[in-house]
């Protein structure tokens, strides 16, 4: 019986040891947070940051994609914005899955079917 005693003994005693060490792990842990977040701060700070002189760069569109957009020459950024008011525009974004783009006739020529698709 001594044995069964001192078994629950030291069992109620281990929780009672673990408590206090999650207390401070807890404790120590936003600490850590505070210390990392501070040189994100001035690391924006120090470096601005610089657009890619690639997406910058005016390129010849292609005639069916010129009749879409309007331009001549556009960056790849501007493409993006144009196609996007070309499709809002026309209400060509399907109802049911925004994803999907349903293609009028200037918009086939481009992307080569009636369907497209921005998922993965």
């Amino acid at each position: 019986m001594a044995k069964k005693a001192a078994k629950k003994a030291t069992a109620k005693k281990a929780p009672a040891k673990k408590a206090p060490a999650k207390a401070t792990a807890k404790k120590a842990a936003p600490k850590k947070a505070a210390a990392k977040a501070a040189p994100k701060a001035t690391a924006k700070k120090a470096s601005k940051r610089t657009p890619n002189a690639g997406f910058m760069k005016a390129l010849a569109l292609s005639p069916e994609l010129q009749a879409v957009i309007g331009k001549a020459n556009a960056a790849r950024t501007e493409v993006t914005k144009g196609l996007w008011a070309y499709i809002k525009k026309h209400g060509l974004q399907d109802a049911k899955n925004k994803r999907d783009i349903n293609a009028d006739d200037k918009l086939k020529a481009v992307f080569g079917k009636t369907k497209s698709t921005c998922s993965k």
